[in-house]
């Protein structure tokens, strides 16, 4: 009777979570063919070379790959990093280290790329996972509800005692190797661009979430 009723619970628990990792990817494939299309970003990189000078591809402590730069800014900041809020998916006041490769503690800025309110694109890099794993202090889960960001919704920055208000443009789906990502859509305007891992959990693809700094 007891391992009877022992193995009735070991299957139900093990239904369970099995269901809480095929139910965010099915909701992935749902999001893939509805929402991501209405909100793709329709706007290309002026310059689509998969090599971006400075840029490897690198494994972060074996885990999956990731943008490793190499790039040096010509002149020093006054800031060492600053702060982002996406009140769409609550988001606030999240903590952005400035051109760093590392995003284990806090998002990363890569390195090189433009600082808020500047022109070109800011690039910043987040770990994402399973939905249920989200909170804001969270860093390996920060940007597990990045996908439900649309077009229109406001990405919000702080840096050195400036506010800078970007609008989202649209969303993108890449290859891990794509890094033509990080330059911006033209060379005029002043873009902010997030990336994370897709689908939920996995990281077979990168989320681009491309912005363009309101006037």
């Amino acid at each position: 009777m007891y391992k009877k009723v022992f193995s009735l619970l070991s299957l139900g628990l093990g239904v369970f979570v099995l269901m809480q990792v095929i139910m965010p990817l099915l909701a992935y494939q749902i999001w893939e063919m509805t929402d991501y299309q209405q909100n793709k970003a329709l706007v290309s990189a002026y310059s689509k070379e998969n090599n971006v000078l400075g840029i490897s591809i690198k494994d972060v402590e074996s885990d999956f790959p990731a943008f490793n730069s190499t790039l040096e800014r010509q002149t020093g900041t006054a800031y060492s990093e600053f702060k982002i809020s996406i009140p769409s998916i609550k988001l606030t006041d999240i903590k952005v280290a400035v051109d760093s490769n590392n995003f284990e503690q806090n998002l990363a800025h890569l390195p090189g790329s433009a600082l808020p309110g500047e022109k070109g694109n800011v690039f910043i890099t987040g770990h994402s996972s399973l939905p249920q794993l989200f909170r804001p202090g969270n860093f390996k889960a920060i940007f597990a509800n990045l996908p439900k960001v649309k077009k229109g919704d406001q990405v919000i920055v702080e840096a050195g005692e400036q506010k800078f208000e970007y609008q989202v443009e649209g969303l993108k789906v890449v290859n891990p190797d794509e890094t033509w990502v990080i330059n911006p859509p033209d060379t005029n305007g002043r873009y902010l661009s997030l990336m994370t891992c897709v689908p939920p959990g996995l990281y077979l693809k990168r989320l681009i979430v491309l912005a363009k700094l309101e006037s």
